[in-house]
């Protein structure tokens, strides 16, 4: 089993820049395939990013694609994601999540299919 811990909301203007950080712990931690997902108030939860195991295949939303940027750490068990340009809609708790199985993953990277989630850090952006 896999433990995940979200970091680094806050409150930020539009246009500027929060990084979220995600600290794995558990026996294998570091070979799972991480994402990132968000739900704003009254909305479903939605896949942002993504990155694979070894770091070398990353996925992105069409809606952060370019701006956000995921990246990941495995001596440090940690995965990261920096926002960049922040829009008031991007506006949302914002969860890191693995699959059920370590390694490589081919799924898709749904909500329905994370197997493993952390608590959440809240991102509020102002207009």
């Amino acid at each position: 089993q896999v433990q995940l811990d979200e970091s680094g909301g806050g409150l930020v203007q539009a246009g500027g820049s929060l990084r979220l950080s995600c600290a794995a712990s558990g026996r294998t931690s570091s070979t799972y395939a991480m994402g990132w997902f968000r739900q704003a108030p009254g909305k479903e939860r939605e896949f942002v990013s993504a990155i694979s195991w070894r770091g070398g295949s990353t996925y992105y939303a069409d809606s952060v694609r370019g701006r956000f940027i995921i990246s990941r750490d495995n001596a440090k068990n940690t995965v990261y994601l920096q926002m960049n340009n922040l829009r008031p809609e991007d506006t949302a708790d914002y969860y890191c999540a693995v699959p059920y199985a370590t390694g490589p993953y081919a799924g898709r990277w749904s909500s329905h299919a994370m197997g493993y989630w952390g608590k959440g850090t809240l991102v509020t952006v102002s207009s």
